[in-house]
């Protein structure tokens, strides 16, 4: 099966690694994996901040980028959802609106893809210590995703996963949310690790990076025994 990756911007700029371990694993589940260094953003930040005339430019490169695969799978189920689900209505008066369409029906997020696409569970990965997994709101409500990360994480050889409380409510990150309403944000974050912390887990995992960045900055500030790992790289360690 052939794949075209999307790799969002912030995960090209800062968590590169994400990126080729994704790779590590399609590969590894006899997918050939294609990655066109053209494309760039979805276009979901100038979106969300009002600049619909941006967005659609945006949408239509992102569709000529990723015309030509079996799937379009991305390591952000954010950055997926807002594909799949926004750009349908944000073209809906373009000409070219059937290939957006098609580009939309075509991506998929990668524990999904992983699970509900190729029906594979058990990766042989290795990762001693416990864990908790985090829902994030685009997982959720943008790609109806909930048991698809577990059944991966149930398969790690060495990984006890514990759910934690309140495992559906918000890490506070939601884009700019975070930087205009600080003090929120943080609470919101502190809330989600005071209930990772609770499980004795030594891990939160999830299947977007932007929830484990925000999460990861207060863990870090306030010197706490908690690391973040996206699925993609918890599922290439060990071999």
């Amino acid at each position: 099966m052939k794949v075209q990756l999307f790799i969002p911007c912030f995960i090209d700029q800062l968590y590169p690694q994400t990126a080729f371990n994704m790779i590590k694993v399609l590969e590894k589940a006899g997918c050939v994996v294609e990655y066109n260094s053209n494309q760039t953003c979805c276009g979901q930040p100038a979106f969300n901040a009002g600049f619909q005339k941006e967005a659609r430019e945006v949408a239509l490169k992102f569709a000529d980028d990723f015309n030509s695969a079996d799937f379009i799978v991305g390591p952000s189920a954010s950055c997926v959802g807002f594909v799949k689900n926004y750009y349908p209505d944000l073209l809906e008066n373009d000409c070219n609106k059937e290939k957006v369409l098609s580009v939309s029906k075509s991506i998929i997020e990668f524990s999904s893809f992983l699970i509900d696409k190729l029906k594979i569970e058990d990766f042989n990965a290795i990762l001693n210590g416990k864990a908790t997994y985090h829902d994030s709101c685009a997982a959720l409500r943008e790609c109806k995703i909930k048991e698809e990360p577990r059944k991966l994480l149930n398969k790690v050889k060495g990984l006890e996963l514990i759910e934690m409380n309140d495992n559906e409510t918000c890490c506070g990150f939601g884009g700019t949310f975070s930087v205009k309403f600080g003090t929120i944000s943080t609470a919101m974050a502190d809330q989600k690790i005071n209930n990772a912390l609770a499980t004795g887990a030594e891990y939160i995992i999830s299947t977007d990076l932007s929830c484990l960045m925000q999460l990861e900055g207060v863990i870090k500030k306030n010197n706490l025994p908690l690391k973040t790992m996206h699925i993609a790289d918890v599922l290439a360690s060990g071999w």
